[in-house]
């Protein structure tokens, strides 16, 4: 029986994260399974009655040959077959860990390749983007590039659904309104996230983030991924792009092999959840 399906465990071991300030609350789950039902994510999402994060991640033993298998969950309890930046940290966590400078891991969304950068720098291959209506997925089939919504917006999956919106000012969006309305939109299925990006010079894009079942927040690797992909088919940049996000610089490269992307990595702190917390949510 997984460990957290009866709150039995005395305490839950956790450790908070961030990649640019798009923050995580890691599981290991590697040792002992953990149960997650959506009322305990939400419960640790919750900023002040929990520790807040924009999506929890759990290392499960590695599969078919991984060095280990992550799972996510977004703040409102739904999960999520990506997280760019969440399996940057974890794969930081884990090279440091096992002294190595490079890992395999799985997720839903496939097997994902990291290495150490140098610097502090950590990078993994996002995999190829899904550029297909029916991979991303839309409602019915058509032109991904530009999509039939006001600002044609480029539609891109990366594991997750995104839509990318190119605009003369992502500073001057309403970005809790329009992100919200997008998030929604019919023509996205399984809900999306949303990017507003700036052309700011040479392959250098400014852009802004709304995640779904999260809202705003200040980084997002899949979508900076997502991004990159839609303004190099767009041919408003080429394929290796610096983003600036609201919590700092992600490099992005759409290689052969897939969308490379790299950036730094931060572990805050570890901690306990306690019994009286996880009996709270019971």
């Amino acid at each position: 029986m997984p460990a957290m399906a009866d709150h039995a465990t005395p305490s839950l071991p956790f450790m908070k994260m961030h990649g640019l300030g798009n923050d995580f609350v890691i599981l290991d789950a590697r040792a002992q399974a953990i149960g997650l039902p959506p009322a305990l994510v939400k419960g640790i999402a919750h900023r002040h009655f929990g520790v807040g994060f924009d999506q929890l991640a759990v290392i499960e033993p590695g599969r078919n040959g991984a060095d280990a298998h992550l799972v996510f969950y977004n703040a409102d309890g739904s999960t999520s077959a990506a997280c760019g930046n969440a399996t940057r940290c974890i794969a930081r966590h884990l090279m440091t860990e096992t002294r190595r400078d490079a890992l395999t891991l799985t997720t839903e969304r496939g097997t994902l390749y990291a290495r150490d950068a140098g610097d502090g720098l950590t990078s993994v291959n996002m995999g190829p983007p899904q550029l297909r209506w029916d991979e991303i997925p839309l409602a019915r089939e058509m032109d991904t590039l530009r999509l039939p919504i006001e600002g044609e917006p480029t539609a891109t999956g990366m594991g997750n659904p995104h839509c990318t919106f190119f605009v003369a000012d992502a500073e001057a969006v309403d970005l809790e309104a329009r992100g919200a309305e997008i998030e929604h939109h019919p023509l996205y299925p399984e809900r999306t996230n949303v990017q507003f990006a700036s052309l700011i010079g040479p392959d250098h894009l400014r852009m802004r983030v709304w995640e779904r079942g999260v809202g705003v927040t200040l980084a997002s690797g899949s979508s900076s991924c997502a991004t990159a992909v839609a303004a190099a088919r767009r041919d408003l940049t080429g394929r290796a792009v610096t983003i600036e996000l609201d919590g700092g610089t992600l490099r992005v490269d759409w290689r052969d092999d897939g969308v490379w992307m790299t950036g730094p990595t931060m572990h805050v702190f570890s901690g306990q959840f306690t019994p009286a917390f996880l009996k709270s949510l019971g």
